[in-house]
């Protein structure tokens, strides 16, 4: 009957290198590195490599320094913008806020304001016919500086289409 020991002990034996094998990669895989579970993806780049981490979406840079390796975080453009939606909506909040307060304008009453201005001199009332239209005229000052005006720009033409035609005709 020792062979039925031995047997039944070998049987054990092996039950028990079975479980332990199962058991123990069960903990090896649950204690396994992030990078070998499959958590960051490497993708190499010129300055060092670029890790995505596939669970919080996160994007870094990682360089080889004199230290060892370091990675940084790049900039989410996501985050620049949600901070940037969050400020405009507090502060249409707030501009709302200041909407439904009331009117905050200094001054302004309700009232209609008067037809006429107490400060205006009283003009004479004249019929809607008799109104005339006054544009006073150039003095004869300013009729010579215009008419000397347009004769020194009447003579630059005239020479700039003479140099042309010498030109011209210089050419042909």
């Amino acid at each position: 009957m020792r062979p039925a020991k031995s047997s039944t002990t070998s049987w054990c034996a092996a039950a028990i290198v079975v479980v332990t094998a199962v058991g123990g990669g069960l903990v090896a895989a649950q204690s396994a590195p992030d990078g070998e579970n499959g958590r960051y993806t490497m993708t190499p780049i010129p300055e060092g490599v670029l890790r995505l981490d596939t669970r919080t979406g996160t994007v870094s840079t990682c360089s080889k320094t004199g230290a060892g390796w370091a990675c940084y975080a790049v900039p989410d453009e996501r985050s620049a913008l949600d901070a940037e939606i969050g400020r405009l909506q507090a502060e249409v909040e707030k501009l709302k806020g200041q909407l439904a307060a009331g009117p905050t304008v200094s001054g302004k009453i309700d009232e209609a304001l008067p037809k006429s201005d107490s400060l205006k001199k009283a003009e004479p009332k004249v019929a809607e016919g008799d109104r005339k239209l006054e544009i006073p005229l150039p003095s004869d000052q300013d009729m010579d500086r215009m008419m000397s005006f347009l004769e020194k720009a009447w003579r630059r033409l005239i020479d700039m289409a003479n140099r042309v035609q010498k030109d011209v005709s210089g050419r042909i």
